[in-house]
């Protein structure tokens, strides 16, 4: 007798190791971007696509704030063509980040989305920062 787990046999490993790269190579998570952050290797740059009265009352340290809306193709220049960019906004509940990698994609830009947002970081008791940052 199965379960309802096993109802429906497993994929081949292949298949698993090809889903899980693929998805990996468009998200990372808060304790990855804290990790790079607070050991000095961060080799991308953190955006804070939220509104900026959201940003001000917390952000991640180092975010910029860079709403999906005011990614232009002028805005994006400055930075070099090869940047990673990481996005991030309030949470599961928001495609903003969706919204923001997208629009990164269509500029030809690299960019993860870190999932869970501000709402995963607060949940892994990682600090913020509050006001408006000198890196903004």
């Amino acid at each position: 007798m199965s379960s309802i787990v096993s109802e429906v046999p497993a994929a081949e490993s292949a298949l698993v190791a090809a889903h899980y790269a693929a998805r990996l190579s468009f998200e990372t998570d808060c304790w990855d971007v804290n990790h790079a952050l607070t050991t000095g290797k961060a080799d991308f740059v953190l955006l804070d696509v939220r509104g900026s009265k959201l940003f001000e009352v917390a952000h991640v340290p180092g975010a910029i704030n860079l709403p999906h809306g005011k990614m232009t193709e002028r805005k994006m220049a400055e930075w070099p063509e090869d940047t990673l960019f990481v996005v991030y906004c309030a949470g599961p509940h928001c495609n903003g980040t969706d919204r923001a990698a997208l629009r990164l994609a269509r500029l030809g830009r690299k960019v993860k989305v870190m999932i869970g947002g501000m709402t995963g970081w607060a949940d892994e008791g990682f600090a913020v920062e509050t006001g408006v940052s000198a890196a903004a």
